[in-house]
């Protein structure tokens, strides 16, 4: 059996994709700050669906995290054969008011510790001539927004990073797929401390449509995929240059 290495995996879209990959046969290896969360969804996947789950608890907010669980991983002699990098969280308000350290530690998860893993396994990936990665990014990633900024840049590097290794793989059985999300109800808005943000009142997705979406996308080696006909056409809209401003100035109204 093949094994999925999930971050993120206690909550919204890293729990679904869980559920998604255990229902498929794949054997887990499931990663977050929440050990109990985690021991939780571990004992159901492995009861319900016949299969075997490792729980490693580990905070990817950190520097140099993503190498340290790679190691942590590396010592169990478990090959990961699906990589999802899923693990992230956003902050919302005016750039200027924001706390350096949250948006350091934003950075760090959402970017840098993803690259980490990212790199490490698809070496590996393409040395076996075989996997796939899955990296969440967002809808955030077609454009700016404002009182987003430091995660919408997050999320947009996520994406180019992304569609730059699928281009550079094309030629190998090694897939590699951007899921941009628009409003999903995961928790993101409570830790981005969002209150009664507009942005969440309406036209928000389950995190189970938007993981099937992803874990499809990820299975046909799509570039990225975008869950929903609303979301495809603001991104369709944020790529358009005389769009863009009009986009920073809705998102700065309903924010």
């Amino acid at each position: 059996m093949k094994t999925a290495l999930i971050t993120g995996a206690s909550s919204g879209i890293g729990k679904e994709l869980t559920y998604i990959f255990a229902k498929n046969g794949y054997n887990l290896i499931l990663t977050a700050r929440s050990k109990d969360i985690l021991e939780e969804i571990k004992e159901e996947c492995e009861k319900k669906y016949s299969i075997k789950a490792e729980v490693v608890p580990h905070d990817l907010s950190v520097p140099n995290s993503g190498i340290s669980l790679a190691e942590i991983i590396r010592k169990k002699e478990i090959q990961v054969d699906v990589l999802v990098n899923n693990a992230g969280y956003g902050d919302h308000g005016p750039f200027v008011e924001s706390n350096m350290e949250k948006g350091i530690n934003m950075m760090n998860l959402n970017m840098v510790n993803l690259t980490e893993l990212t790199l490490i396994y698809s070496k590996e990936m393409v040395a076996r001539n075989e996997g796939k990665i899955l990296n969440v990014a967002s809808t955030a990633a077609f454009q700016p927004m404002a009182k987003f900024g430091i995660y919408a840049a997050t999320k947009a590097y996520v994406l180019h990073l992304t569609e730059a290794i699928h281009f550079e793989l094309k030629d190998t059985n090694v897939h590699v797929t951007a899921l941009c999300p628009g409003a999903t109800k995961t928790g993101f808005e409570e830790a981005a401390e969002m209150g009664d943000n507009k942005l969440f009142d309406k036209f928000v997705m389950d995190a189970k449509t938007v993981a099937q979406v992803g874990y499809d996308g990820l299975m046909k080696n799509k570039a990225y995929v975008i869950p929903g006909f609303r979301n495809k056409f603001l991104a369709f809209l944020g790529g358009i240059t005389p769009f863009r401003g009009l986009m920073i100035w809705v998102t700065n109204k309903l924010s």
